[in-house]
């Protein structure tokens, strides 16, 4: 669901909504490292990564595919790993963090959705609609257990050595088998789950 046809459709609304969309990215990395730090690696913070300064962030490509196909990436935000306090919890919660930075956000914004009723199309609907659905398919993409995303490194929190090992060889063929399985729609289902829930819980608070 990218925003192509928005660019064309209402160019003021897609500088709008790129700006929340960005900073989703940015986020989502910015979790990675901030629980790095707390489970004690400080690598991200030495290199100032801590920040939601933009241009610590954001990569060219990732981003432009965030705008046009609707998931994207920003720069990763480093991590060593033998810095943890304790390397399996950690694989798990510094990989998690970033997912569920996404899905807070989705959550926030469906919120406010259903809170403030904005008029469908105007300007306050557009930017909380996109921003919901694209945190949401964010979180679903990252959770694809194949290196190099999230969903790989918490497989490998709850996994013998010897599976580990199994998931860092198919590093470089990562992204082919990610693009095979985004073909196959291998992510609508997640994408409809997480809304459900996300409208699930919303509707039990504002009934």
């Amino acid at each position: 669901m990218g925003l192509i046809n928005l660019l064309f459709k209402d160019p003021l609304a897609f500088v709008l909504v790129a700006i929340p969309l960005l900073y989703s990215i940015i986020i989502h990395e910015l979790a990675h490292g901030w629980v790095a730090y707390k489970m004690g690696d400080p690598t991200a913070k030495w290199l100032g990564r801590l920040s939601l300064n933009p241009i610590k962030h954001l990569d060219p490509i990732g981003s432009a595919m965030l705008l046009i196909f609707g998931f994207g990436w920003a720069k990763p935000v480093p991590v060593n790993f033998n810095n943890l306090h304790d390397l399996r919890k950690g694989l798990v919660f510094v990989s998690s963090a970033g997912i569920v930075a996404n899905i807070l956000l989705a959550f926030l914004a469906f919120f406010l959705l259903r809170l403030l009723t904005p008029f469908p199309g105007g300007s306050t609907y557009t930017i909380l609609y996109y921003m919901a659905q694209i945190n949401i398919m964010l979180a679903a993409f990252n959770l694809i257990p194949i290196p190099p995303l999230d969903g790989s490194k918490i497989l490998m929190g709850f996994s013998s050595r010897k599976f580990q090992y199994s998931l860092e060889r198919l590093e470089p063929y990562g992204m082919f088998i990610i693009i095979g399985l985004l073909w196959l729609g291998v992510l609508h289902p997640l994408i409809n789950f997480f809304e459900w829930i996300i409208l699930r819980i919303i509707s039990i608070l504002l009934p």
